[in-house]
């Protein structure tokens, strides 16, 4: 038997295996349990985690959330700034519990908690586990198939084109070292078309690990939009995998704003003709810590990928963003553009940008670049050669300069909220 990992052990101590829970998950989460057992937490020596410290939980223990830690969801006071204005179809978590359904959905549209869906919908909840899970290549999605307690399920049948997105709402609220785990599974059906808006909220210390398992079928669309601003006290790690069927089309944004230590892994497989646009945007000051690892991974030929992330560092905050874009054998026609820019407002500041292509394929088009710097001296000079104030030039420049990753959505509504999210933290900068 393989010998476990010191970090391992208090999680392995918390697990408690459900026997009312169905056979394949019961298996399922003991596998996954062992394998994180064996690997423990990544470190700085691992390749893709270079840039990431898991310090923070390496000196504490964050307690596996208990249903009975659960906030309710008008506990929360912050939320009202964050929360999409338009109509949605809302589901609220606290704590990686739900709190709140939809009373009326759509025909084709099936929109709910995992734990309803382990039941009601196991194929659904089948596919939210991957093999990766019990291999433990990924360290923290294993410890999060072995210990989550909830999450969304959402399935769209084929030809079924929503007419307002679908929100999900995480609330954290903790006064000691908690661990929150959140299991997620999206199928869009052939054809169909659909919005997701994740937005991540909190106060006190806590840990969320959120997977989400993605399918998109042939001809389907979806944009998925993740605005995290947790507490500053918190960790956050998610990691989304993302599977696009023919001429399948998938746009992924966050804007990442809050917590003390963070971490986007996004790893995206497209099949022939299929399109992913990938961009985001993170601000941090103080001593906070953000990681954006993506991955594409072109299998077909005459797929499409584009990447823009842009980043705004202040004071002693640190960024990083990792990104692999992959051609296979026999994937002709490839198209992939990856480009990150990045603003250091601080002499302490730092960002560290990891661009990698890996082609096997010879009649590609394939680019990257990447930009770190201060603001515009002259563009700042002209403003206040115009009257505007030194603080409020600044604002307009960083704004413009954020702007172009939120403009890679479609829909105004969304960009306007978003929009409105960098204002509120630009306001704040002498806060």
């Amino acid at each position: 038997m393989a010998a476990i990992k010191a970090e391992a052990v208090p999680y392995r101590d918390a697990f408690r295996a459900n026997p009312a829970e169905p056979a394949w998950l019961v298996d399922a989460r003991a596998k996954s349990l062992a394998a994180f057992g064996e690997r423990g937490f990544p470190s700085r020596r691992d390749e893709a985690w270079r840039f990431t410290s898991t310090r923070p939980l390496a000196e504490n223990f964050f307690v596996p959330v208990r249903r009975d830690l659960a906030v309710t969801a008008n506990e929360d006071t912050d939320f009202g700034k964050l929360g999409f204005e338009g109509p949605a179809y809302r589901l609220v978590f606290a704590n990686g519990i739900v709190r709140a359904l939809p009373s009326k959905l759509p025909p084709g549209l099936w929109l709910g908690s995992m734990s309803q869906a382990i039941s009601e919908r196991p194929e659904a909840a089948e596919f939210a586990i991957s093999e990766i899970d019990l291999g433990g290549t990924q360290p923290f999605a294993s410890l999060n198939a072995a210990l989550f307690a909830d999450g969304f399920v959402f399935d769209l049948d084929e030809g079924v084109a929503l007419d307002r997105p679908i929100e999900i709402v995480h609330l954290g609220k903790s006064a000691l070292p908690t661990s929150i785990y959140l299991r997620n599974s999206v199928r869009i059906g052939a054809g169909s078309e659909a919005t997701v808006i994740e937005t991540y909220v909190g106060q006190g210390a806590y840990w969320d690990n959120v997977v989400t398992n993605i399918a998109v079928a042939e001809g389907a669309s979806l944009t998925h939009i993740k605005l995290q601003d947790e507490s500053r006290e918190a960790v956050h790690f998610a990691s989304a995998r993302i599977s696009l069927g023919w001429s399948a089309r998938y746009r992924n944004f966050g804007l990442t704003l809050g917590a003390n230590l963070s971490r986007n892994d996004i790893q995206v497989l497209l099949g022939k003709g299929a399109h992913a646009n990938i961009a985001g945007a993170y601000l941090q000051r103080g001593d906070q810590d953000t990681t954006n690892a993506v991955v594409i991974d072109h299998a077909e030929p005459d797929a499409t990928t584009q990447e823009l992330f842009k980043g705004v560092l202040d004071e002693r905050s640190h960024g990083a963003f990792l990104g692999t874009i992959r051609v296979r054998e026999g994937a002709q026609k490839t198209d992939a553009k990856q480009t990150s820019r990045a603003l250091l407002l601080s002499d302490r500041a730092s960002v560290n940008i990891k661009p990698e292509l890996a082609i096997f394929a010879d009649d590609v088009k394939c680019t990257h670049g990447a930009a770190v710097g201060d603001l515009d001296k002259d563009a700042l000079f002209y403003l206040r050669a115009r009257g505007i104030g030194v603080d409020e030039a600044r604002r307009m420049l960083i704004e413009a300069f954020l702007l172009e990753t939120i403009d890679t959505i479609e829909s105004p509504e969304v960009r306007e909220h978003l929009a409105r999210q960098v204002r509120r933290w630009l306001a704040a900068e002498k806060a």
